[in-house]
């Protein structure tokens, strides 16, 4: 195992009714920004919980935050921070409303270009605090430090991370999520099941815990994933599926281990060029790139054959198969579909995903930096 330091500073209250603890978490003098999306918290009653429990605190409102976060919406939300002296952001909403939040913490006080935070990577030397309440399970960033932007009119996706922009709490009321359509719970599904795998399907270092930790949850999302589709009402099954998402990427799992995330940088560039949800993008790169890198990652795939899907018989290369081919499948059972051709992407997008990374400067990915732009565009071509 590796060298690390771990520290997760985000409190999270789990459970039914847990949004009344707002009161008791927001100072109160606090002068709050409340970042939201589309506007589904005020049909599903998380909007009164939220205001309810924010009482009589100075609250500006700014509604309207997309999937996949957009720089230009974020910098209007900044504006506001800053004429109005808001000094608290609370994030109602799920991932992208979370990283909206991030950034939006982070740029406010930031004295130079805000971009630059994501684009050439600046620190983030100060931030407004911040909390959420989670209504929709899939990216983790509700306990961790990562952000993920767009900025659509560039064609660009990219991420940053800073340990200030950990939430101060996150809320997770499974209940919260009870009426979201079926297609965003099996984006988040999927989402958290390649988060898992990012950090465990590299090489191995002796890292039991981790190891054991992480095959723990991609069985609970096998399990339990299907039912909570099944029966959106189902709380156990609904409790256990914002659990795993939260634990797929607080960080824990990660720490002393190799990790990769070629997936997820290929995937970008894919939302970025074609609008597809990013949990498809992680469907379609995925399998493939297990399987060109299959060499590289045979133990760990071994060990995700045998004790992931139970898959112990016949020769070492037929169970690395069966694995890949149990991963697909999974994806496809939530009507997550594998292939570009499932979304209407032409076969070139290959070389021209392999460009923009290459043009990035992100030519060594993966977990042993041989993931060139010459294999994205193989992995993509595998993926037609």
């Amino acid at each position: 195992m590796e060298n690390f330091t771990f520290h997760n500073p985000t409190r999270i209250h789990f459970g039914r009714g847990q949004i009344a603890k707002l009161d008791r978490e927001l100072p109160a003098k606090a002068r709050v920004l409340l970042l939201a999306g589309g506007g589904s918290i005020r049909q599903n009653g998380v909007y009164d919980q939220v205001r309810t429990a924010l009482g009589n605190r100075p609250v500006i409102e700014f509604f309207g935050v997309e999937a996949n976060p957009d720089y230009d919406t974020l910098m209007k939300a900044v504006e506001i921070c800053r004429r109005e002296a808001v000094d608290w952001i609370l994030a109602v909403g799920g991932g992208s409303v979370l990283d909206g939040a991030k950034f939006v913490a982070a740029a406010t006080p930031f004295k130079g270009d805000p971009w630059d935070l994501l684009a050439k990577g600046e620190k983030v030397r100060e931030a407004l605090p911040l909390g959420a309440v989670l209504t929709l399970p899939a990216t983790g960033s509700e306990a961790n430090s990562a952000a993920v932007i767009s900025r659509r009119a560039r064609h660009e996706k990219l991420a940053f991370l800073s340990p200030l922009l950990f939430p101060r709490f996150s809320i997770l009321d499974p209940e919260s999520t009870f009426s979201l359509p079926a297609r965003q719970v099996a984006n988040g599904i999927g989402d958290a099941f390649c988060h898992v795998l990012e950090q465990y399907l590299t090489f191995p270092v002796n890292a039991a815990i981790q190891d054991r930790f992480a095959e723990s949850i991609l069985r609970v999302l096998i399990e339990e994933g299907p039912k909570t589709l099944a029966d959106p009402k189902d709380y156990a099954a609904r409790a256990n599926l914002v659990w795993a998402a939260t634990w797929a990427l607080n960080t824990a799992i990660g720490v002393g281990v190799p990790q990769d995330w070629a997936t997820h940088m290929i995937g970008h560039e894919l939302t970025a060029l074609h609008g597809l949800d990013h949990a498809r993008t992680l469907a379609v790169v995925l399998p493939s790139l297990l399987q060109v890198q299959r060499d590289g990652k045979r133990e760990k795939l071994l060990q995700y054959a045998a004790r992931v899907w139970d898959l112990r018989d016949g020769g070492e290369d037929a169970r690395i198969d069966a694995a890949i081919a149990a991963t697909r499948k999974f994806y496809e059972s939530l009507g997550i579909g594998t292939h570009l051709a499932d979304y209407g992407v032409p076969a070139g997008v290959a070389a021209e995903v392999a460009r923009q990374l290459e043009a990035r400067g992100a030519i060594k990915l993966g977990e042993r930096g041989d993931i060139t732009p010459a294999v994205v565009e193989k992995i993509l071509r595998l993926a037609a």
